[in-house]
């Protein structure tokens, strides 16, 4: 029983320290707001709420960069690692990818500072160039809240789990295991690496409950909102 604690303990205490070094890297990597030009957008999403597509409208009606999969392909050509490697690691807490980690050859194993370094740098690399929208990861945790426009896209968990059924192909259980495992990965993963809950109101410019709205109209109140804060 006292070795089992002490083990538990250790675990504990070499958790906190990965974690506050990985955090110490973190801060390092973030620019100043002189860095960044040119505005951006990031937009965070509820699965089931409409965000991806949404986004990528808003890219495409602005003229704008979209910023999703290219993530994953610039991490895993700067840590020369597979690509599904890295797309197993996308958007999820360490908790969640242990597994995962050390399923496959040591030789593939991707530290969670090496990953979300990376991932920090890509994304911040893009936000820098401005005129780009960044779908999901946290982006809105370490770039400037005034270089660019934070959107939350969300809806109620039955207009979620109804959307995934008719969209994805579920049926009713399988839609709501789904949104239950994802949302619970992205919440964790946003919580553990960059201290902020999205679920307060003060870490976005802008939250569209889609409930009512269609994608074209959600997009053209985003870049309504968009022109708004960054009109000249």
């Amino acid at each position: 029983m006292a070795r089992n604690m002490a083990r538990s303990y250790a675990q504990m205490v070499d958790k906190a320290l990965r974690l506050f070094q990985l955090k110490k890297e973190i801060s390092g990597l973030i620019p100043t707001d002189d860095a960044f030009p040119r505005p951006f957008i990031t937009i965070a999403r509820d699965p089931g709420s409409g965000g991806k597509p949404i986004a990528m409208a808003v890219a495409k009606k602005l003229n704008f960069e979209f910023i999703d999969q290219q993530i994953i392909d610039e991490i895993a050509n700067s840590t020369k690692k597979r690509r599904a490697i890295i797309k197993e690691l996308d958007e999820k807490s360490r908790s969640r990818i242990d597994d995962i980690v050390h399923s496959v050859l040591n030789v593939e194993y991707v530290s969670d500072t090496v990953f979300i370094s990376e991932m920090m740098k890509v994304i911040i690399a893009h936000a820098c160039k401005g005129n780009v929208v960044i779908l999901g990861r946290g982006a809105n945790s370490f770039t400037p809240q005034a270089k660019g426009l934070h959107v939350n896209v969300t809806a109620p968990y039955s207009v979620r789990v109804s959307r995934a059924m008719e969209f994805e192909g579920f049926n009713n259980q399988q839609a709501k295991e789904t949104i239950a495992k994802v949302e619970a990965e992205r919440e964790e993963f946003v919580k553990q690496y960059f201290v902020t809950d999205n679920r307060r109101r003060n870490v976005f410019d802008l939250t569209i409950n889609t409930t009512y709205f269609t994608v074209p109209r959600a997009r053209d109140i985003i870049i309504e909102a968009f022109k708004q804060k960054f009109s000249e």
